[in-house]
């Protein structure tokens, strides 16, 4: 009996220098994704990710190529396994990458739609010192409380990841942030890290940005999904346009609920595969669902050990 396996893709954070360079050069698959990519939006991609620069911290830049790194690297497992997903998930920007694995959008345009995404994210911040801080060791309930007592007293601080238990990212003014980090700590938190941000992703902060996202959805998504998308959203699954239009509009400005996510399907799925580089999402599995499998494919030779391990 074929097994039921979620496919999975992290979110940015993810990206590193050298990515993606195992499968450039060794398939040409990955070549002509590489440049027909590079020519819809304009970037040399093997420049961005082969060669030190500053460009790939740049939201709107990371987005295309977190995305064409996980796009090919599950494009070459279906080329070696012809395997049938039973859903996709992906974290934050992830839930992109879902929906082009599933069918529902091109790669070519998905690199476009996230690279404008991205875009977008970056100015409806650009006039504001909004930012993220990463809080370790604290329930999620106290961390919804302070949020909540802040936002009462005037502030902009927001829930943005649910990551897994203990571990939690808050969006907002990097003003107000600062000003929290001792009442995090009050509340219980072990640390309270100010991340390396210029963007608040998954709150109010990124109003603005909804609007024309979802125009750019409209034209590009298209009624074709292998399989449902668990939304970031409600946890839940879909598998319309009209679904995933709504739904990842609201992304930008509610918090992703991956570690319910995988709690709602851990139960459902006998295997998780994650796709692109690192195993950010293997790691976070481990502690939220402990009895769920992961597997990840990040290069040609862990590409090889999961076709071996599942389609041989």
């Amino acid at each position: 009996m074929q097994k039921k396996i979620a496919m999975i893709f992290s979110g940015q954070g993810s990206q590193a220098i050298g990515m993606g360079k195992s499968f450039y050069e060794n398939s040409d698959i990955a070549k002509e994704m590489f440049d027909k990519a590079g020519e819809r939006i304009g970037v040399d991609f093997k420049e961005l990710l082969f060669e030190e620069n500053d460009r790939l911290g740049q939201t709107a830049y990371t987005q295309p190529a977190i995305l064409l790194i996980q796009m090919i690297a599950y494009r070459l497992f279906k080329e070696a396994c012809r395997v049938q997903p039973t859903l996709f998930l992906g974290h934050s920007l992830g839930e992109f990458s879902a929906l082009c694995a599933s069918g529902a959008i091109d790669y070519i345009d998905a690199v476009e739609l996230v690279h404008k995404r991205g875009l977008l994210m970056q100015e409806a911040c650009e006039s504001i010192e909004a930012g993220m801080m990463a809080l370790v060791g604290i329930d999620d309930a106290a961390v919804e409380k302070a949020c909540l007592d802040a936002q009462n007293s005037g502030k902009k601080v927001w829930p943005a990841n649910y990551n897994q238990d203990g571990q939690l990212v808050v969006a907002g003014m990097k003003n107000d942030l600062i000003s929290m980090e001792q009442a995090f700590k009050d509340a219980g938190a072990k640390r309270a890290i100010l991340l390396d941000m210029s963007v608040a992703s998954h709150c109010d902060l990124l109003a603005h940005a909804q609007e024309p996202l979802t125009q750019l959805m409209k034209n590009m998504i298209k009624e074709e999904f292998a399989a449902p998308i668990i939304s970031n959203v409600t946890t839940k699954p879909y598998s319309t346009k009209e679904e995933a239009v709504f739904l990842l509009k609201e992304q930008l400005v509610k918090p992703v609920k991956y570690k319910q996510s995988i709690e709602a399907i851990a139960n459902d799925i006998d295997l998780a595969i994650e796709f692109g580089h690192g195993s950010v999402l293997k790691g976070l599995n481990k502690r939220i669902a402990k009895d769920l499998q992961t597997l990840n494919v990040s290069d040609m030779d862990s590409l090889a050990k999961v076709v071996e391990e599942i389609c041989l």
